[in-house]
């Protein structure tokens, strides 16, 4: 006669208990606390990330039961995600982040649903140096424009003041 744990296949299926312990660590709700080593598995970031993260962004705020252990609100999380994939895939830095969240561009709460889920690439141009133009080019371009004469005459008295000026800071 087979025994109870044992499938006709010969292998020992897994016991009760330990099926249903692990489904439900796995199904919390979706308004659950996470622990930090969830939410740190959760993002694929170490622990210290989050705790490291925590003290540059004010809006993280966990709760912290005894012994210092951290509780993660839902909102924490979403914010969390959305600031791992701005770090990560993105490509902004810590301030730039910061800015994003003081200036309003990234609200708590607002995150992508799945910082592995494929993301349109966001193009961030830096603003390019000015050239600096040549006083010659510069002048021949106002001559040239159909500017009334007493603006041209107050951009060449300009363009003489900062020539005067250029010569100054070369010495």
């Amino acid at each position: 006669m087979a025994d109870t744990a044992e499938q006709t296949d010969g292998a020992f299926a897994e016991a009760p208990d330990a099926a249903g312990l692990s489904a439900r660590r796995g199904m919390k709700s979706a308004s659950a606390f996470r622990m930090i080593s969830e939410v740190a598995t959760d993002l694929d970031v170490p622990q210290h990330v989050l705790r490291f993260w925590e003290t540059k962004f004010t809006q993280i705020r966990p709760l912290k039961r005894g012994g210092g252990r951290r509780y993660y609100r839902p909102e924490d999380v979403e914010l969390l995600r959305a600031i791992r994939a701005l770090l990560y895939g993105d490509g902004y830095t810590i301030k730039g982040v910061q800015k994003l969240l003081r200036d309003g561009g990234l609200k708590p709460g607002r995150a992508p649903a799945d910082p592995a889920a494929p993301q349109a690439p966001r193009v961030v141009e830096a603003p390019k140096p000015a050239q600096p133009a040549s006083i010659a080019s510069t002048a021949k371009a106002v001559r040239a424009s159909s500017l009334d004469d007493d603006t041209k005459a107050a951009l060449k008295a300009l363009l003489d003041e900062l020539t005067g000026l250029r010569a100054l800071l070369r010495k």
